[in-house]
Order: C-alpha cells, then sequence, then structure tokens
C-alpha cells in the first residue's frame, strides 16, 4: 500500500514504535487538547503534524531569542497508509526522501483536481478554529487496496495511566473513564478520514517532527490558548476572514485577545485529567475565561499558588521577546502553558485526606503519588512550568516568503493577549495571597 515499504529506517527516537523493520508507527498524541490537525507521537521526545510549507519555512526561519518560546523543529519525515495483518489502517513514518512526498502546495494546479478541498482540510494548522465535521468513512474514490481496509486503528499503543474526563457534553465522553485526551482521538480519527479520502492522489504525505513539550511532565497539566485579537492569515479570502473575525467578536478574543482552545488538568481529589476542549472556550465571557483560568490552576484540593511566579515570568518574558519583533505577525497561533500536575507535596495532600487515602488512592492515584516517596527534596522550590507558541501555518515577517503584507511594529494583538493574560493571573495572586 505504501510505495515505501522497503526503505530502512536509520534512526530511531527513543521507545519509538517500530512497524516491522522499515518504519516508526505513529499513535496518536494523548495529551493534544485542542487544534483541528492530529499530533502523532514519533517516540517519547518528538511528535509531528501534516506538514504545511509556510509553518516548516517560519520554524526554519526563527529568531535566535523566540526559540526559548517554541518547540525544537527537528525536521521532516514521510508518512503512507500500512495496513496490518488485522486488516487494519496504520500511520508509518520513514525518513524523507526529497521529491517522493509531495504537499499540496508543491503540486501543479492540473494534477489536483480536488486541490481547494484537499488544502483546506488536511493542510490547517493544528489550532485552527474552524473546522467542517466530516463522517468517518471511505471515499469513493479511495484505492481498491483502501476500500478493502477496515476502519482506521483506533485504539492506543500509547496511553496514560490516568484516567482522563472531558466535561464538555459534545465530546460525547463525559462520562467514560479513558487512557487519552478525547480530544486527540476525535483529531485523530478526523485526520485519517480525511487522508483516506485522498489517498487515490497520495500515496505518501510529508509531516513534521517537533519537540513533544510536556515530554519532562509526569502529569502535565496543558492549557492550549488562541492568542491575538485576528486569526484570519493575509491570504485568507474575504469569505473566510469574515468567519474568523465573528469568531473573534463573539469571544474573548476581542475583548482579551486571548481565548481558550482547550485544557487538562490532574485532579488530585480524583486522580483524573479534567479537560475542556474549544467549543466551552468559545463561548466564555471574561468572567467566564478567569474562572477557566482558576479551573486549570487548581488541583481539585486547591489553588497551585506556587505557580504564579513561575508562570508570570515566562509570560512577561515572552512578552518583552515580542515586543521585539518588528513586522511579525502570529495570526491562529496558540500558547501552550504547562506544569507538572505531579506535585511535590501531593503526599502532603493525601495525608492531610485520610478519607482519600481510604477511597481514592489505591485505585486512582498512580503508584508514584500513593506513598512518601513523592516527597521530593527541596519540595520548596519553584515548580517547573513551560510556555510555548505554536502552530505558525498563517505566520509572516517582512521579507518572508516574498509575502505582499508587509505590517509595521510588533504584533500588538498577540501583546494586547499577553498583558490580559498577566493582568488576570496577577490579580487571581493578589485575590489568593
Amino acid at each position: 500500500m505504501c510505495v515505501c515499504q522497503t526503505m530502512e529506517v536509520g534512526k530511531y527516537g527513543k521507545n519509538a514504535t517500530r512497524s516491522g523493520d522499515r518504519g516508526v508507527l505513529l499513535e496518536p498524541f494523548i495529551h493534544q487538547v485542542g487544534g483541528h490537525s492530529s499530533m502523532m507521537r514519533y517516540d517519547d521526545h518528538t511528535v509531528c503534524k501534516p506538514l504545511i510549507t509556510r509553518e516548516q519555512r517560519f520554524y526554519e526561519s526563527l529568531p535566535p531569542e523566540m526559540k526559548e518560546f517554541t518547540p525544537e523543529y527537528k525536521g521532516v519525515v514521510s508518512v503512507c497508509f500500512e495496513g496490518d495483518s488485522d486488516g487494519y489502517i496504520n500511520l508509518v513514518a520513514y525518513p524523507y526522501v526529497e521529491n517522493e512526498a509531495l504537499e499540496h502546495d508543491d503540486m501543479p494546479e492540473r494534477d489536483q483536481p480536488r486541490r481547494k478541498h484537499s488544502r483546506r482540510s488536511l493542510h490547517r494548522s493544528s489550532s485552527g478554529t474552524e473546522h467542517k465535521e466530516e463522517k468517518p468513512g471511505l471515499a469513493s474514490d479511495s484505492t481498491e487496496s483502501i476500500q478493502e481496509t477496515k476502519s482506521p486503528r483506533v485504539d492506543l499503543h500509547i496511553h496514560s495511566d490516568v484516567p482522563f474526563q472531558m466535561l464538555d457534553g459534545n465530546s460525547g465522553l463525559s462520562s467514560e473513564k479513558i487512557s487519552y485526551n478525547p480530544w486527540s482521538l476525535r483529531c485523530h480519527k478526523q485526520q485519517l478520514s480525511r487522508m483516506r479520502s485522498e489517498s487515490k492522489d497520495r500515496k505518501l504525505y510529508k509531516f513534521l517532527l517537533l519537540e513533544n513539550v510536556v515530554h519532562h511532565f509526569k502529569l502535565p497539566c496543558v492549557l492550549d490558548l488562541k492568542m491575538g485579537t485576528r486569526q484570519h492569515g493575509d491570504d485568507a479570502s474575504e469569505e473566510k476572514a469574515a468567519r474568523q473575525m465573528k469568531k473573534c467578536e463573539q469571544s474573548t478574543s476581542a475583548t482579551l485577545g486571548v481565548r481558550v482552545c482547550g485544557m487538562q488538568v490532574y485532579q488530585l481529589d480524583t486522580g483524573h485529567y479534567l479537560c475542556r476542549n474549544k467549543y466551552y472556550g468559545r463561548g466564555l465571557s471574561i468572567e467566564g475565561f478567569r474562572n477557566a483560568l482558576y479551573q486549570y490552576l487548581h488541583n481539585g484540593i486547591e489553588l497551585r499558588k506556587d505557580l504564579f511566579e513561575p508562570v508570570l515570568a515566562k509570560l512577561r518574558s515572552l512578552k518583552a521577546v515580542l515586543e521585539r519583533q518588528a513586522s511579525y505577525r502570529f495570526y491562529s497561533s496558540s500558547l501552550l502553558i504547562i506544569y507538572d500536575g505531579k506535585d511535590s507535596r501531593a503526599g502532603m495532600f493525601v495525608e492531610r485526606r485520610p478519607e482519600m487515602r481510604l477511597k481514592r488512592v489505591d485505585s486512582s492515584l498512580p503508584e508514584s503519588l500513593q506513598d512518601g516517596s513523592s516527597m521530593e527534596p527541596g519540595s520548596s522550590a519553584q515548580p517547573k512550568v513551560d510556555v510555548r507558541m505554536i502552530d505558525f501555518a498563517h505566520s509572516t515577517f517582512k521579507g518572508f516568503r516574498d509575502d505582499p503584507t508587509v505590517h509595521d511594529g510588533p504584533d500588538m494583538g498577540y501583546v494586547f493577549g499577553l498583558e490580559s493574560l498577566i493582568n488576570i493571573m496577577e490579580q487571581m495572586r493578589e485575590e489568593n495571597q
């Protein structure tokens, strides 16, 4: 089914899952909390996503001082479908060979009669706010070999020891304990459906390899924020620009320059991740946004007041960096805020509530939180947090790819979002001293 099946993979990342002796089996990234395109796990330290040329070039030309606040760019792989012995479809990554894997940006118009549809469905920023629901299923023009296979495999080889619970009713998973963020599986199913529908025209796909920014966290608590007062790129059609402007006007993007795109936060009292998705974020008022931020910083027992200073320090540093980036615009990009739900004080919380030990600890909390071993030396040290910008499919700056529109000064819509975030966190810190 894949034209590169005979290729040998010369280098595997740590704990990459091999497909036979040839490629790396890609799995959904279980901690994806927002976005549209599916993030895939390549190995413990690396994730990958469908390649968009503008985003790739942007990563390759990042100003040095921005690299602290973005995932490390690790290159490109070729990705294709392969059927396993049970007839399921898997995505497998191989070393990229020039000219073997095409993206729609590189294909002549005459070679891709469905180009307009394909680019919109496959190559969209992974945190794009617009998408059309596509029912899983085989397209009528799919290749015969794929028509004969079963539905895409969605049982995950990689999973978390901690259950996830989505609070939003439209996920359909709110009452079910599952071992991955429900949004990641949703994106994975839709991604496979889109790719299968195009399989007649394309055998290979190009994917970006990026740093897995949550790798260093035992229980990653992730907040995905859509930043800025404008989301559409300079090349957007009038129709798309109007849709994006309407979404901004109807959300905190207009009033705060930032809106919630998704989140997961570990709850010590239940031993679950609490999850929210982008539909929840779109409907929030200013006060609702404040409450969502409070919820993200709350572990089910108490507010993590120890997170205020390290997060604020990161946000202030990022703001200073972006204020120096003249002509840069980060339309439709997102900001990830990450901290570890495995707090060094977790053992104290459990001891403080003996009824929790009796009812929940043995069955819910990971083993690392069930005994005194969770008390790490220097527990008073500042907790590790991270702040990263992601999704640059609509970004631009002076001289980039001969873009006709050149902007003056820094991206003040993005800076406004950072200022709002900093102000809200400072107020929250003062109210909870």
